[in-house]
C-alpha cells in the first residue's frame, strides 16, 4: 500500500491513537501516519486555511457542512466511538458530589473556579448547560475559560479547582484526578467518525479507515474512557 497519509483528528480519540492504535496500524501495514490533533472546530479551520488531509476523525455532524463544500467523502463516514463529559479535580483534593444533578450544580457553584474549553465539543455543551441551568452569570465571571488543550492542566497549575472535558480527554492529565462522568440528568454523548478526504481515496487511506473500527482500536477506546457506538 502507498503511504504516508495524513490524519487530523479530535483531541477525545488521541490518547487511545497515541498509545495504541496507529503504532498497530503502522506494524502490520508498514503504513505511516502523520498525525494533526486539535478540537474538531480547529481542524475545521485548519482545513478553512488551505491544510489538507487524508483521514479525518470529529464529531459525527462535522462532515455534513464539510460535505457540502466537496471537501469530505460522506460515503465514507465511519462511527468509532462516543465520550461523555466528566469532572476532574486535583489528586489531593477532596472530591465533590456529582452523583446527582443538584450536587452537581452546587460543586460547580463551590469551586473557586471551573475550567472549561471554549472550542472544545465538551466545552461548547458545557457553556449551553450553564445557560440552561441558570447558573453561566454566576460561573462565568470566575470561570477558567481555555481556547483549547487539556483542560485538566488548570486544575494541575491552580488556576481552577474543577475541569470539565471529555472522559477522554482528561486522561492526558494523569496528575489530575476524574472524580467521575456528569450525572445521566445532564450528560451528553459526543459520537465521533472517520472518513476519507473528497476525491480518489488511496488503499492507505481507505486502509486506516477501516482499521479504526476494527479490534484492536476497539479495545484502546474502552481502555481510555471512549465507549463503542451503539
Amino acid at each position: 500500500m502507498s503511504g504516508p497519509i495524513t490524519l487530523f483528528s479530535t483531541l477525545a480519540v488521541r490518547k487511545a491513537l497515541d498509545d495504541v492504535v496507529l503504532a498497530a496500524f503502522t506494524a502490520e501495514t508498514g503504513i505511516e501516519v502523520t498525525t494533526v490533533f486539535d478540537p474538531t472546530v480547529q481542524l475545521v479551520r485548519r482545513i478553512d486555511a488551505g491544510e489538507t488531509f487524508d483521514v479525518m476523525i470529529g464529531v459525527t455532524g462535522s462532515f455534513d457542512p464539510l460535505a457540502e463544500r466537496g471537501i469530505v467523502d460522506l460515503a465514507s463516514r465511519t462511527p468509532i466511538a462516543r465520550s461523555g463529559i466528566g469532572l476532574a479535580v486535583t489528586s489531593d483534593a477532596p472530591e465533590p458530589d456529582i452523583a446527582t444533578k443538584d450536587a452537581f450544580v452546587q460543586a460547580l457553584l463551590d469551586a473557586r473556579s471551573v475550567a472549561y474549553s471554549v472550542t472544545g465539543a465538551s466545552g461548547i455543551y458545557f457553556a449551553q448547560l450553564i445557560e440552561d441551568l441558570g447558573i453561566a452569570d454566576r460561573l462565568n465571571q470566575r470561570a477558567t475559560i481555555i481556547e483549547k488543550g487539556f483542560i485538566a492542566e488548570a486544575v494541575v497549575d491552580g488556576r481552577a479547582d474543577i475541569a470539565i472535558q471529555q472522559l477522554s480527554e482528561l486522561l492526558f492529565v494523569p496528575a489530575a484526578k476524574i472524580v467521575g462522568p456528569f450525572p445521566p440528568e445532564v450528560q451528553h454523548y459526543t459520537e465521533f467518525s472517520a472518513t476519507l478526504s473528497a476525491g480518489p481515496a488511496s488503499e492507505a487511506a481507505q486502509a486506516l479507515v477501516r482499521y479504526l473500527t476494527g479490534p484492536t482500536a476497539a479495545a484502546a477506546y474502552g481502555q481510555t474512557n471512549l465507549e463503542p457506538v451503539a
